[in-house]
């Protein structure tokens, strides 16, 4: 049925408020999460109707084959890639799965922060990973992996490492440092404005048990009070107190995205993605995508307050991964 598939990997440049609407928790406006593992999600219909309006409000010119010019914001192609509004009865050719979590940062006694995995979410990366036809993250037996750390760590101390409160024996081990490198060559864009934060994941990734890695990510997120000033008394208006949850920054998610031809009954419809097979068609969809994704879009809430922005990062195979 996909005849493109892509990885996009998803970073938080500031905290990020995927919400899921009012509870009656702790907090009142938590995040997404997955029911049954408590790990953040951002919903794909989120991520798709965000990237639908930067389509829309992009000034960019592409070509496709090197030989079609066209606008990213052209109407008919948005509708073609994302699907049309109103009534026209056909859906779109892209199709985008919910953001899963990848990396989460948490507070260090040495380095700051580290970044935190574990091996069910290795697995399910890994797993995702073969599904749109990447083999190059090509390591086994993840369970053997956790409470491990790369060599040359900047985040231990005497075989141990202090997240939060909580203190943790760990292993340097050479596995993990190859998990880093690769996490670290593809997660990022390639210009030199990030050769920091690609060190940094070299050193300072920490494989955690899969309990452990649940309770971070269930506790360790931002919670905020905002209120709402009365402007007439200077003080709390009466009800306007309440909390917000954010994924913290530097959060790392993945997502694939997937493409088949313009799902258009009559061929002269498919205007500058038509080709001579399906597979061709699909090709020039994922290419148009590609070229036209912005670096950074918005997702969540509370944009107005520099909440929500996210870097896009499309993988591609590197030398060595």
């Amino acid at each position: 049925m996909y005849k493109e598939k892509k990885l996009m990997f998803l970073i938080a440049e500031t905290p990020v408020h995927a919400g899921s609407g009012a509870e009656t928790g702790i907090v009142d406006l938590p995040i997404q999460r997955e029911r049954y593992t408590e790990f953040p999600k951002i919903e794909s219909s989120g991520i798709k109707g965000c990237l639908r309006e930067a389509f829309e409000n992009s000034t960019k010119e592409v070509n496709l084959k090197g030989d079609i010019k066209t606008t990213v914001n052209d109407s008919r192609n948005i509708s073609l890639v994302f699907g049309p509004e109103g009534e026209e009865a056909h859906a779109g050719a892209m199709t985008i799965t919910d953001a899963r979590i990848l990396l989460f940062p948490v507070k260090s006694l040495k380095g700051v922060f580290a970044w935190i995995t574990s091996p069910m979410v290795l697995e399910r990366f890994k797993k995702d990973l073969e599904l749109v036809g990447i083999n190059s993250f090509n390591f086994n037996n993840f369970n053997g992996f956790k409470n491990t750390i790369p060599k040359e760590t900047n985040i231990s101390v005497s075989s141990k490492v202090v997240l939060e409160e909580f203190t943790f024996e760990v292993k340097e081990e050479d596995s993990t440092k190859n998990i880093a490198k690769w996490l670290a060559e593809n997660v990022f864009p390639k210009d030199d404005s990030y050769k920091f934060w690609k060190e940094k994941l070299q050193k300072d990734l920490v494989i955690l048990d899969n309990d452990d890695f649940v309770q971070f990510v269930k506790t360790s997120t931002e919670v905020i009070t905002r209120t709402k000033i009365d402007d007439k008394t200077g003080t709390v208006q009466s009800g306007a107190l309440w909390t917000e949850e954010y994924l913290p920054q530097d959060t790392i998610m993945y997502s694939l995205v997937m493409f088949t031809a313009p799902r258009v009954k009559n061929e002269d419809e498919k205007g500058i993605f038509k080709a001579d097979s399906s597979e061709k068609e699909a090709k020039l969809i994922s290419e148009f995508f590609a070229l036209g994704l912005p670096n950074v879009i918005q997702i969540g809430g509370n944009q107005t307050i520099g909440k929500g922005f996210v870097r896009l990062k499309l993988y591609k195979e590197t030398k060595n991964g």
